[in-house]
């Protein structure tokens, strides 16, 4: 049951505003006796909820009286309150979250050869937007007919905002795509490429009728290839994600004649 604890307030603070809603203008004194607020704490807990603007005082008269704001009044004032500090806290991981980046970003990379695996839909998307996450310097994206277990309509949004903010950090992006897999994607993705990715020559999107598998190249050196279920082809079985910066030139050169082919999209 939601309480007005919940939005910030103490017992005795929750308490007090209660009682004065009840009561009306009262004093300190009597406002303790009606909210079993103890009389030496009642003042601090009158200048709490003073400073949360959920009560008016009379200063004019002695002893000094308090009343309540209205309900709707008191409750928008919490809640814009913890609204506030909301933003303070997201402002205060952010900036936390900017200087890790930079500590963390500043370890030599490792170079060894490693590879990873992730089965399923889901956890094949996953893998994807986070190794797209972290280029550096270049995405080569291959991408055949969607599986009809992935909802290529809303991944295809997920991946063009990845894609867009590799551009932003000065990555280039390569996308060769069959025809179908450009009918199925969403009319936003459409719009979007039109109005902020067309233009940008560090982003070219081709079509082929060659593309029959769905890989990604990363900055040169890293290979995510899609793998489809040997028990049903269309469908995704997962995703192997392997760093071998020889295998990766071989994929590269392998790439290359088709997307020379390969027509430039135009929505």
């Amino acid at each position: 049951m939601a309480s007005l604890r919940d939005l910030g307030l103490s017992e005795y603070e929750a308490r007090a505003y209660r009682s004065l809603l009840n009561i009306g203008p009262t004093t300190a004194k009597e406002l303790s006796r009606a909210s079993d607020v103890p009389m030496g704490r009642i003042y601090d807990v009158l200048n709490s909820i003073e400073q949360y603007n959920l009560v008016r005082s009379q200063t004019a008269s002695r002893p000094k009286k308090y009343v309540a704001v209205e309900p709707a009044t008191a409750l928008d004032r919490l809640l814009d309150d913890k609204k506030r500090e909301l933003d303070e806290k997201a402002e205060q991981y952010e900036s936390i979250v900017d200087d890790l980046s930079e500590e963390l970003d500043a370890a030599e990379p490792v170079e060894e050869q490693f590879w990873t695996a992730s089965v399923g839909p889901e956890e094949t998307i996953d893998l994807l937007l986070e190794r797209l996450t972290a280029a550096d310097r270049d995405i080569v994206m291959v991408a055949a007919d969607p599986a009809p277990r992935v909802d290529i309509r809303t991944v295809g949004d997920e991946v063009l905002a990845h894609l867009e903010d590799a551009l932003d950090r000065g990555v280039s992006v390569d996308v060769l795509m069959t025809r179908e897999l450009v009918a199925s994607l969403s009319e936003n993705v459409g719009r979007r490429y039109q109005e902020t990715l067309q233009q940008r020559d560090d982003f070219d999107v081709r079509i082929s009728d060659d593309v029959t598998g769905s890989f990604n190249i990363i900055d040169g050196v890293e290979v995510c290839i899609q793998v489809p279920n040997p028990l049903a082809s269309q469908e995704v079985f997962g995703m192997i994600d392997l760093k071998d910066p020889e295998f990766a030139a071989d994929v590269h050169e392998e790439f290359y004649p088709s997307w020379e082919r390969a027509t430039p999209l135009e929505f």
